[in-house]
């Protein structure tokens, strides 16, 4: 008995994803792919026409500014806004940043510890004091501002940066409690108990255990703690005097007048944005990381 060969032939092939399951892709994902992009790219620009307008007149030459020319390129870059504007704000960043920092490091901090102990520590009340911390995350800022104003006078904390830096201190902690206490969450018991094991308590645990297994939601609330206190308005125009004032309370004397400059209140903004851009270039690899963290183990 005879066998015949049949020739063989190279056909093509379709590979299955690693988890077994072919996908179809109809004919019109293509054009759903790119109509996809098209409407992301739009956005996009909607979302730089402000910055362009932003860096186009904070760069001219003030001779250029005006509002019918507001959309075009400047002949020249030129600095000289930068240096009319810079003696109004020094002062104002300077405040911000003695404000801003430790705000941010002080309410984190303490935010941490609020969402360790409420996330591995069971107490009575646990359930109570929870709520009770991010109902303050509902009260507007208004409502308070007039007791605040009172209390802080009567510790004589008004005027200076001390009793600004406090407000946003406490007014942080319920949006850092529920940052960490959700990152907490997703920690493994049997991490806590090996260090009880070995004799650290609670405040070890807290320092040694937790904290540096933390980088991702310290990251998250640093940055969101920074840009709150930086841009605030409200509390430095009230809080303050003219000499702590922040760089919020400075903007709007260069932009408050009946006649606005635009290019020095450009220049003015664009400065005063530096600072918090170089917060999200520092800590950004770990903003996304933190957030999906507190999402997806919360």
């Amino acid at each position: 008995m005879t066998t015949t060969e049949l020739p063989t032939t190279d056909l093509p092939t379709t590979e299955l994803p690693a988890t077994g399951s072919l996908r179809i892709l109809s004919r019109w994902s293509p054009y759903v792919t790119t109509g996809r992009y098209v409407v992301l790219f739009a956005l996009v620009c909607v979302f730089l026409i402000p910055v362009y307008v932003l860096l186009v007149t904070a760069f001219k030459d003030p001779s250029q500014v005006s509002p019918s020319r507001m959309w075009q390129l400047p002949d020249s870059l030129s600095l000289d806004t930068f240096r009319t504007v810079w003696p109004k704000l020094n002062h104002g960043l300077r405040n911000s940043l003695l404000m801003a920092v430790p705000a941010a490091l002080i309410s984190s901090l303490l935010g941490a510890a609020n969402g360790f102990v409420l996330s591995k520590w069971r107490f009575p009340g646990d359930d109570i004091v929870f709520p009770l911390i991010l109902f303050g995350m509902f009260i507007p800022y208004q409502a308070i501002l007039i007791p605040m104003r009172q209390l802080l006078t009567e510790w004589h904390l008004i005027g200076g940066l001390n009793g600004l830096i406090l407000v946003h201190i406490i007014y942080g902690l319920p949006i850092t409690t529920l940052i960490f206490r959700s990152y907490f969450a997703g920690i493994s018991d049997e991490l806590i108990d090996a260090s009880q094991v070995d004799g650290a308590g609670m405040l070890r645990t807290f320092a040694y255990v937790a904290l540096p297994i933390a980088i991702p939601a310290f990251a998250v609330s640093v940055i969101w703690q920074f840009t709150s206190a930086w841009n605030d308005f409200l509390f430095g125009l009230v809080i303050t005097n003219p000499s702590s004032a922040p760089v919020t309370v400075a903007l709007n004397n260069v932009a408050g007048g009946q006649v606005v400059p635009y290019h020095e209140a450009m220049a003015s903004a664009l400065v005063a944005s530096i600072p918090t851009l170089l917060v999200y270039i520092l800590m950004g690899r770990f903003f996304m990381r933190g957030l999906m963290a507190g999402a997806l183990k919360g």
